[in-house]
């Protein structure tokens, strides 16, 4: 398995290379390989020469450039202007095109088993063409860890380092406005028939990619309001809206930020802001020391890898690794037990016996990781004693439920004991599942809370060429729709009534970011038991027998 994955992945990072075409709307479209039990859906990654305006200053070659994957029915017509539909996905905060990947297999396969053939293209945005996915590429975890962090060269490469605030200046002014127009760009060159994407595009987007939408479709892209065929409005039949909603403001997605984030405080005004963002006195990339950072985001394609590979097979990943300020403190606030825990390091992640499939459900699951805008319901641990994670808030509690969700969390218990294994999340609720409880009495889960499949997960992670996550989100693109009431951002919104100029479809995670505050007047459909990032992820089978509800409401959706 192991070696059919590095040639997969081998072959999906040429397709991440800098392309070569020369020109303004230069094209190149790069078939991908895919392990995917979803054959119905083809995929490929497309990229499209968009250069940014001079003013943005030095950047990468590869920064000129837009990408985006391209999924299809693998029976359906060849050129997307031929399909019956085409919906347009902006990812979350720091997210890329390759989290979207289970969803869009599973609406796409959907929609062809009703006799259509729809398309789904997960945009990435333009700040993630400074990620280098060659270690990942090798399919190999060492290999990885050794490229990112030891300064081993793979095929002759050798990992230029994460970049530094010093060489982001053209990121300073990378905010909602070239974002919606780079959307607005993309879509022109690639269905350069106004009318074609009116009748047949649908644009939407997840988490702050709602928001996103909301400032597509109130945008004028010719700067004439008079003039509406060029109206973000006018380039959609309709929109979407997964675990968020179409808006223009970050009110839906309130607490999901965590407060050691190095956002800057908004009080100071735009002008203040975007001086601090021009010359590099702020941080113009979006960080934290824990996890948030492109460091430790790298460490979950990597832990991806580990779970494709060799799911039940014991990880050395936690041993192998470096150690250093943020690895050290992304491991102890992810597991430790208590605060005494966090405070000491001991137990540390490495004393515990983990198999690959449930260091990736560590990083990644509900009933673990703290971040509620990071969580997904891939299972549970098996195979030894567990305890309630009462670090950094206890279970029970109802402390900032937008940022640490409602799951309680819970860890092994027993260093240098069993091996712990990870029951997926279809093993849920099985005969011989151990019914783990908390202290409390409480069940940590159950099957109808379980639905995202841990292998598929981590094929999202590890496989695609483009990256499950952003590692390098604009500063600006937050502190901009964080002072929507400013003239210089408010002139964006030049056609408001765009946001209900077409139909809507609203789906909302049952235990996500909206939970228990769900806008009863955009008649949304609620996912029980999904967390955020379950709307993307989920198993087209889930644990109730009945057809996963996000991709069957968008096939619907897309007729």
């Amino acid at each position: 398995m192991g070696t059919v994955l590095a040639a997969l992945l081998t072959a999906g990072a040429l397709t991440a290379a800098a392309p070569q075409a020369q020109g303004q709307n230069a094209r190149t479209e790069t078939p991908v390989a895919s392990t995917s039990p979803v054959t119905q859906a083809v995929e490929s990654v497309v990229r499209v020469k968009v250069p940014l305006p001079t003013s943005f200053g030095a950047r990468p070659a590869a920064c000129d450039w837009l990408s985006y994957l391209r999924y299809r029915s693998a029976d359906g017509p060849a050129a997307s202007a031929d399909a019956d539909r085409i919906l347009v996905a902006q990812p979350g905060i720091l997210e890329g095109a390759g989290a979207f990947d289970s969803v869009a297999r599973n609406t796409v396969a959907r929609a062809a088993g009703q006799g259509r053939h729809i398309e789904f293209w997960a945009l990435d945005r333009r700040s993630n063409c400074l990620e280098d996915r060659t270690g990942i590429a090798s399919g190999d975890q060492h290999t990885a860890v050794d490229y990112y962090y030891r300064g081993k060269k793979v095929d002759g490469r050798a990992f230029p380092g994460y970049a530094g605030n010093g060489e982001l200046g053209w990121m300073a002014k990378l905010g909602i406005e070239q974002t919606v127009r780079d959307q607005y760009d993309l879509l022109a060159a690639e269905l350069p028939d106004q009318g074609l994407r009116k009748r047949k595009v649908l644009c939407g987007g997840h988490s702050l990619g709602g928001v996103i939408t909301g400032y597509f479709a109130a945008a004028d892209f010719d700067g004439n309001r008079a003039t509406t065929a060029d109206a973000g409005y006018q380039q959609c039949a309709g929109y979407f809206a997964l675990d968020t909603t179409v808006s223009t403001s970050l009110g839906d997605l309130s607490g999901s930020i965590p407060d050691d984030t190095n956002l800057p405080d908004i009080g100071l005004g735009y002008g203040v802001v975007q001086a601090g963002l021009d010359t590099g006195v702020l941080s113009r990339t979006l960080s934290a020391p824990v996890l948030l950072n492109p460091e430790t985001m790298t460490l979950l394609a990597i832990a991806g890898l580990g779970a494709v590979n060799d799911p039940g097979g014991e990880a050395d990943l936690p041993r192998y690794l470096p150690s250093n300020v943020n690895i050290e403190a992304t491991n102890r606030f992810l597991f430790s037990k208590d605060a005494a825990a966090f405070l000491t390091g001991s137990p540390a992640v490495k004393d515990f016996r983990l198999t690959n499939a449930a260091v990736l459900g560590a990083l990644l699951d509900d009933n673990s990781v703290p971040l509620a805008f990071l969580q997904s319901s891939v299972g549970f641990f098996d195979g030894g004693q567990i305890a309630d994670k009462s670090f950094p808030v206890a279970n029970g509690g109802t402390a900032q439920p937008g940022l640490y969700g409602t799951a309680y969390k819970a860890i092994p218990d027993q260093p240098g004991g069993p091996l712990y294994t990870w029951r997926n999340y279809d093993r849920v609720g099985a005969p011989d599942d151990p019914d783990y409880r908390s202290a409390d009495g409480t069940p940590f889960t159950g099957a109808g809370k379980e639905v995202t499949d841990v292998r598929e997960l981590a094929r999202s992670l590890a496989e695609q060429p483009l990256d499950f996550t952003e590692q390098y989100f604009p500063t600006k693109l937050v502190t901009d729709i964080q002072l929507a009431t400013s003239p210089q951002v408010k002139r964006l919104v030049v056609h408001p009534d765009g946001l209900k100029a077409n139909p809507t479809l609203t789906v909302l995670a049952g235990d996500g970011l909206l939970a228990g505050r769900v806008p009863a007047d955009l008649h949304p459909v609620v996912a029980d038991g999904y967390q955020h990032l379950d709307v993307l992820t989920a198993a087209p089978a889930q644990n109730n027998g009945r057809p996963e509800p996000v991709s069957t409401n968008l096939a619907a959706f897309a007729r």
